[in-house]
């Protein structure tokens, strides 16, 4: 590590250099700004501090300064000011040096006791920041290893789910691709198609509270059984909600359109829009809300489509799988009643890459 002096007067400049040099510091020399910058460029780490003049032809102090704090941030600047121009320190201090030692320099003592100030206090900034970046780093692995956590709860609860009248569990799965590809279709972000792929999977987690009388019934569903049905939209928000007293997770449900709560996470939030809303209709006739049109979230509108698409496509207790033409003729139908007319269109233009997840996620 060297110690660069800068400045236009070469007997001052050598006596400097040697001064230093018999402090055992390896030094740098050049005579304007210009060159000390070469010479930080070239020798990138290696400067542990610099001593500048203001007053030089080519680049000045004060031009240096600017251009080294820029570069190098934590390296310590101490400038040579004349006697009596104490602005002059104090704009170069304004813009980055550390420290200043006035000219003419009787008494070299006064460097080294500058020098050795700022090198100390270099040494603190630069074990400040290495510690924060290494508590940064820490807080990262643990949010990481936290958000991994929540992750593989949110699928170990989609197939518990599932597994109630699905014994493979590949249809939550399929949902989840299916419903990542339609959201990249429809124009959504990266990070959103992500998160659908997550969350997707977690919108029938309410039939865990349906008795499995009604939920693996080998034939239609009556009107009271209907009703039993639908409460597993309610079911599974409660489920995805805030943990406390079940008012909570349904006050939770209730604000779901509204902005984020403190302390929501955004994966659950999602995970709970899908839940309460894949069954809302286009036309304002679905279920348990009744919301219509765009007043339905646009991420469980791709839901609805890819649900029944995947349930018409699958064996059922009360049905077997329909033929894929018959499938695509009723969600054309769907479309502007049951389904959005958008989503249905991106459907049918991703439909050769849905076959090929439908293919590899098979029951």
């Amino acid at each position: 590590m060297a110690i660069l002096v800068i400045d236009d007067e070469a007997g001052l400049r050598r006596s400097l250099g040697a001064h230093l040099e018999d402090m055992d510091h390896d030094v740098l020399l050049a005579e304007n700004g210009r060159e000390g910058l070469d010479i930080l460029e070239r020798n990138p780490g290696s400067v542990q501090a610099v001593v500048v003049d203001l007053n030089m032809p080519v680049m000045d102090g004060y031009s240096f300064i600017q251009n080294a704090v820029a570069m190098a941030p934590e390296l310590p600047l101490v400038v040579l000011s004349g006697v009596g121009v104490v602005e002059d320190a104090l704009r170069a201090m304004r813009l980055g040096a550390w420290d200043f030692v006035t000219k003419p320099l009787s008494n070299m003592a006064v460097l080294d006791h500058v020098l050795d100030r700022v090198l100390e206090r270099a040494r603190l900034v630069r074990e400040n920041r290495l510690y924060r970046e290494n508590l940064e780093r820490l807080v990262q692995e643990r949010t990481a290893e936290l958000e991994l956590t929540r992750r593989q709860i949110m699928q170990r609860l989609s197939r518990a789910a599932e597994y109630k009248d699905n014994e493979t569990g590949h249809h939550v799965i399929r949902v989840g691709e299916i419903s990542a590809l339609l959201a990249r279709a429809v124009g959504l972000s990266e990070e959103r198609c992500e998160m659908m792929r997550e969350c997707a999977p977690l919108h029938d987690v309410g039939k865990i509270g349906i008795p499995d009388t009604v939920l693996l019934k080998p034939g239609p569903l009556d009107p009271e059984e209907w009703e039993v049905m639908r409460r597993h939209c309610l079911y599974g928000c409660e489920i995805l909600g805030p943990l406390g007293s079940s008012d909570t997770s349904q006050n939770a449900c209730g604000f779901l359109l509204g902005p984020l709560e403190p302390g929501d996470n955004e994966l659950l939030r999602l995970a709970r829009i899908l839940a309460l809303y894949h069954h809302e209709r286009w036309d304002g006739t679905g279920y348990p809300i009744g919301l219509a049109g765009e007043a339905i979230p646009l991420e469980a509108r791709i839901v609805s489509v890819v649900d029944v698409y995947d349930a018409l496509r699958s064996d059922r207790p009360y049905k077997k799988a329909f033929p894929e033409e018959k499938c695509y003729a009723l969600l054309r139908k769907g479309a502007g009643s049951q389904f959005d007319p958008v989503v249905i269109e991106a459907f049918f233009r991703e439909i050769e890459a849905i076959r090929i997840i439908r293919e590899k996620w098979k029951d």
